[in-house]
């Protein structure tokens, strides 16, 4: 998964839906740690700003 930091407004709403805890909020971003991710899609269905994608 990866995070447009450009469109997310740092809500912390992917980090209640994941999991496997692979979310990460500090002040200034958000970070999806790819090797704890299970691709799950919760982050990315929930994500209100639409600021997260699949990577390739």
């Amino acid at each position: 998964m990866k995070i447009n930091m450009r469109k997310c407004d740092i809500c912390g709403t992917c980090v209640a839906v994941c999991p496997v805890d692979a979310i990460y909020v500090s002040e200034y971003e958000v970070t999806i740690d790819n090797d704890k991710c299970i691709s799950c899609l919760n982050c990315l269905i929930v994500c209100p700003a639409q600021a997260i994608t699949e990577e390739e």
